[in-house]
């Protein structure tokens, strides 16, 4: 059984305020590249229509060559609200993409200071600003007079355990004008590994007036509540927990509104639910969308007798008659819990 203490339930249960946008939900759904394109966004937003989503980050510097948008910029102009990350290290090239986003239907542009893989980094993007507060706080300003969105940061808590500068690097963010900071708790180092250090996010917490979201290891409702109670952060942002398990940021939501627990998809709901994101990312997407559906199917697969089984075959499916015949199977197979 899990519970909030009352006063900290109280004010979850109210709207977040990201500067003049109001959201009607503390729960929210981490951009992720290659992941959440328009087709995951859908499957999300049915189970918490209420909270903000992102799109996958896009590269400002490839906005500023391409003369066609790309495609991760697709929003659907019902799927309020909702919000376009980009990333880059130039503030001239950021400013412009933000235009770019907020044309296209950004309720607020997200500035990436946080992604940890080599090619972001390289290139001056993601966690590299951390070494660069000066050159972030360039970038925050610029975006910030380029739109009349509000602009907000997703970062790190430094580049490795020698390097963990996020208090003096969150407050140059806030006084650059961001309206809001979301903290992933671990370094750039780390990548994905180890415990994420909601430690941190308290100290982030406790030194700034703007909202501070949560990010790092919420897998599931009783992590999140676990995870306010450390923080007392303004919310929490899922990431991975929602890879083949696009009910969660819903259950979450639904905890902090109500205290209570939703009731856990079955199995056969979770595939029923594979089987829509297969189709769907066809649809969008053709061929592409086939090749790209095989690592949600392998994420979909798991916790049944048989999911190991299932999971090889889906890696390699090259259609979506495939796919359903294969989750048919399984289905009809029985898909009881390991």
């Amino acid at each position: 059984m899990i519970s909030l203490p009352s006063q900290l339930q109280t004010k979850l249960a109210t709207p977040l305020k990201i500067g003049s946008v109001t959201v009607n939900s503390r729960v929210l759904q981490s951009p992720l590249s290659g992941v959440t394109d328009l087709v995951f966004r859908r499957l999300v937003r049915r189970y918490a229509p209420e909270s903000m989503m992102y799109t996958e980050m896009v590269s400002a510097s490839e906005l500023h060559h391409l003369k066609k948008l790309p495609r991760v910029m697709d929003v659907d102009p019902n799927e309020r609200p909702i919000s376009i990350q980009l990333f880059d290290c130039r503030p001239d090239f950021m400013g412009a993409a933000a235009q770019k986003a907020v044309s296209e239907g950004a309720d607020t542009v997200d500035i990436n200071m946080g992604c940890p893989v080599n090619k972001i980094t390289r290139r001056g993007g993601g966690s590299s600003l951390l070494r660069q507060p000066e050159v972030a706080e360039a970038i925050v300003r610029e975006v910030v007079q380029a739109v009349e969105v509000p602009v907000t940061v997703k970062t790190r808590i430094g580049w490795n355990d020698e390097e963990i500068n996020i208090l003096d690097f969150a407050r140059r963010m806030e006084d650059a004008g961001a309206q809001m900071l979301t903290l992933h708790g671990r370094t750039r180092a780390q990548g994905y590994k180890g415990t994420a250090r909601w430690e941190w996010i308290t100290r982030v917490k406790e030194v700034l007036s703007i909202p501070v979201i949560a990010n790092g290891d919420i897998f599931s409702v009783e992590a999140a509540v676990r995870c306010l109670e450390v923080t007392g952060a303004d919310g929490v942002m899922c990431s991975r927990g929602t890879l083949g398990y696009p009910f969660l940021v819903g259950e979450i939501d639904y905890f902090l509104k109500t205290g209570k627990r939703l009731p856990e998809p079955t199995v056969r709901e979770r595939l029923d639910c594979a089987k829509e994101h297969l189709q769907g990312l066809w649809e969008y997407k053709g061929d592409r969308g086939i090749f790209q559906s095989r690592k949600h199917m392998a994420w979909y697969a798991k916790g049944f007798v048989g999911a190991g089984e299932l999971r090889e075959a889906l890696s390699r499916l090259e259609s979506v008659e495939e796919g359903f015949e294969l989750i048919d199977r399984a289905i009809a197979h029985g898909t009881s819990k390991e």
